[in-house]
């Protein structure tokens, strides 16, 4: 699954109103997947009840090869035979930010957060 961090007044959702389900996490944070109420197709993730990002699931939107993964996380779950594209980083769990995100995502991150 590739996730698109985005600004939540940023998205265009064309129908329907998306419907929440909590989910579990190794951290005990708060993780909710939004779903399509008709498919159940999960359209986005709020992880950490952060209601002003969303972590946008790319395949539903209408060009996702528009966006190519910048890092893998948690590829310590991955299954052996998914191959990951050289020069792309990778982290066990999660990665520093601070290395990583160019300085204006950076900025918007740190606008949103506080």
């Amino acid at each position: 699954m590739i996730n698109a961090l985005i600004e939540t007044d940023r998205i265009a959702q064309l129908s329907g109103e998306p419907i929440p389900i909590a989910m579990p996490t190794d951290s005990g944070r708060p993780h909710d997947v939004y779903r399509c109420p008709k498919c159940l197709t999960a359209v986005w993730s709020d992880y950490g009840g952060r209601p002003s990002l969303r972590f946008v699931r790319v395949g539903t939107l209408d060009d996702p090869a528009l966006l190519t993964p910048d890092v893998h996380i948690f590829v310590r779950s991955k299954q052996p035979w998914v191959g990951l594209p050289a020069g792309v980083p990778a982290a066990d769990i999660y990665y520093d930010m601070e290395k990583l995100w160019p300085a204006e995502s950076l900025a918007r991150r740190k606008a949103l957060m506080g």
